[in-house]
């Protein structure tokens, strides 16, 4: 069998399925070793806080994110899509990218943000490129939004790796990656809740539009005059909640695999509380609490149930939520309570409390990364081709 052939290029959820595993499991707990001080990145052009949020937003989230894209996007619009050596070069452009990373200091500038920007750079032309070319046969008519959306987080990136923009960046990045979350749990609970439950949920489309409108403008936050951006907070997180009510959480809520989409979809509006609290009434939280209730709240409960859900049905197997699973979607509930609940009452044990929840993604993605990573590698059990 030829180097392309092999299973994991089939299509785009397998490589980077199998290196978001690898990456969920290693980067946390890599920080935590660099913050605590046992562990000295190589001398850098960027500062350890730098490393950490794109290692976690553009290594780890962008290895799910695009993933995820590369698989929905050949079946939103009909097409085989990126496979075989295409897939293979960007599998490479992103290890290349951790290797840039963690030595920056020790590259050329202009190497550095070659070797940087390689693969977000060339994925986002890929999958531009299949929404564009085949947006007539395209089944869902607003992923104009990622149009937008994609070229963005280039932009975000770059403003997250230069020190006097480093918060800019990352606000944006947070509001790219809120976005994508807000049209993927529009799409995927409405299935889900119809498949596990046989009850419909509600869609309104005037509702359904300024969520996503309000979502899109608040990627801007952090250019925006601060009472407008906590308005525009506080605003999005009520539209949330409303259609949350009709949305039958309590019932969602029974199923653990079910469950932790909901808690993400509680998380991010969680998160945007916060954002608009902290202009009106500034609390002295521990820790980033805003930023970190959506990184461990919506991204750290739902891609592990992403994972699971995509890599076995898509390998055709039956999409069963088994013990594992479970305990591994349980690990990442302890995470959030150890990360984002404890040290607001025990601030003294605050790296402590880091160590602890980087553990817990340590066992919840090295449980999944040896649960799933050799479905990734071998071809689909039903016969199918892809």
């Amino acid at each position: 069998m030829k180097f392309a052939e092999h299973p994991l290029w089939l299509v785009g959820f397998r490589p980077f399925f199998a290196l978001a595993c690898l990456a969920g499991l290693s980067l946390p707990l890599l920080w935590a070793a660099v913050f605590s001080g046992a562990l000295a990145l190589p001398a850098a052009s960027i500062t350890p806080l730098q490393w950490h949020a794109h290692e976690m937003f553009f290594g780890f989230g962008w290895a799910v994110l695009g993933g995820f894209l590369l698989t929905a996007t050949k079946n939103w619009v009909s097409v085989r899509g990126h496979h075989g050596a295409s897939l293979a070069y960007l599998a490479a452009a992103w290890l290349l990218e951790r290797v840039v990373m963690a030595t920056a200091g020790s590259w050329p500038g202009w190497l550095f943000h070659l070797g940087s920007n390689l693969f977000i750079g060339s994925i986002i032309v890929m999958l531009l490129h299949t929404l564009i070319r085949y947006r007539a046969q395209d089944s869902y008519r607003d992923n104009y939004y990622f149009l937008l959306v994609l070229p963005a987080f280039l932009v975000a990136k770059q403003l997250l790796l230069q020190p006097e923009t480093f918060a800019i960046g990352v606000g944006i990045t947070l509001g790219l990656f809120r976005m994508a979350f807000l049209v993927m749990f529009e799409r995927t609970l409405t299935q889900f809740m119809k498949g596990v439950f046989q009850v419909a949920i509600l869609r309104h489309p005037r509702l359904d539009g300024a969520i996503k409108g309000l979502g899109l403008l608040l990627v801007l936050q952090p250019l925006l005059p601060a009472p407008a951006g906590a308005v525009l907070a506080l605003l999005l997180a009520a539209l949330l909640l409303l259609r949350l009510a009709f949305w039958k959480p309590l019932l969602g809520l029974s199923r653990i695999d079910i469950g932790v989409m909901y808690l993400g979809y509680l998380a991010i509006t969680a998160q945007l509380l916060l954002e608009s609290l902290h202009y009106f009434s500034p609390v002295p939280w521990i820790g980033s609490l805003s930023l970190h209730v959506f990184t461990f709240g919506a991204m750290g409960l739902v891609i592990p149930a992403m994972l699971i859900r995509i890599a076995k049905g898509h390998t055709g197997r039956k999409v069963v939520f088994e013990t594992l699973d479970k305990l591994a979607l349980g690990l990442m509930l302890l995470g959030f309570v150890l990360r984002i609940v404890m040290p607001q009452f025990f601030p003294a044990a605050y790296v402590h409390w880091i160590y602890l929840a980087a553990a817990c993604w340590l066992g919840c993605f090295g449980l999944l990364g040896w649960r799933l990573i050799p479905f990734l590698l071998a071809p689909r059990v039903d016969g199918k081709v892809h």
